[in-house]
């Protein structure tokens, strides 16, 4: 099979085999603005070819603006410096029920096709001495969520920094996600999404702690009927 028929494939699947974002070693060594400017000049290029005249008042500045877009808002996840701050604190209060923050509101991009993914996020862990502040959650989400992604990695990803911040393996989450890729071309089902989950700890091992946590999720309250 010829690589471009395997490449392919691997996308129509949504398969990932790491569970990092696929960076080169050299993805760093340029700059934000450095980046913007070359990305400005690539797509003038683009539309170009797309024959369209970039000298229309409402086109001539379209390069430009994607670029920023790219590179400082939804990619802005492949920004080292936008990594949040995993700082948490003494369980003081002895609170040893699992924590669920819910519907988190995700906006990524489908890495096979550059179009959006738009869903929810609902994360939870059990505190085993340390916690972390709710907006922290929210942020961590985002961040990981803000570069080209597959939802099975972006879950993983969010489950991983959950872990390693708090020092315990029971964290767990669950996306629920429409994807443009999939709404708007191809097979256009716009009714359509997808769900994915990944439980560490004892998310994994206990099966009523893993009802408990989807019984969560499904409440309805004030904020989300």
């Amino acid at each position: 099979m010829c690589d471009k028929h395997l490449h392919d494939e691997i996308g129509d699947d949504h398969m990932s085999a790491n569970l990092e974002t696929p960076l080169r070693g050299d993805a760093f060594e340029l700059s934000a603005e450095e980046k913007v400017e070359k990305i400005e000049a690539d797509f003038r290029n683009i539309m170009e070819t797309l024959g369209l005249d970039l000298t229309d008042d409402s086109l001539k500045g379209t390069p430009k603006r994607v670029a920023k877009m790219f590179v400082k808002e939804i990619f802005g996840g492949l920004l080292p410096e936008r990594k949040p701050g995993m700082s948490t604190f003494d369980n003081k209060y002895n609170y040893n029920q699992m924590l669920v923050e819910k519907d988190i509101v995700v906006y990524s991009t489908c890495e096979h096709h550059f179009l959006p993914i738009v869903g929810r996020a609902h994360v939870g862990y059990i505190s085993k001495g340390r916690v972390i502040g709710l907006s922290k959650m929210n942020r961590i989400v985002e961040y990981y969520a803000k570069r080209p992604q597959v939802q099975e990695r972006l879950t993983m990803q969010i489950v991983k920094a959950m872990q390693e911040a708090l020092g315990t393996d029971d964290v767990a989450c669950i996306i629920d996600a429409k994807h443009l890729c999939v709404n708007s071309r191809g097979i256009k089902d716009i009714e359509s999404s997808t769900v994915t989950a990944e439980f560490g700890g004892a998310f994994k091992e206990n099966e009523q702690l893993r009802k408990e946590f989807i019984s969560y999720i499904g409440m309805k309250t004030p904020f989300n009927v």
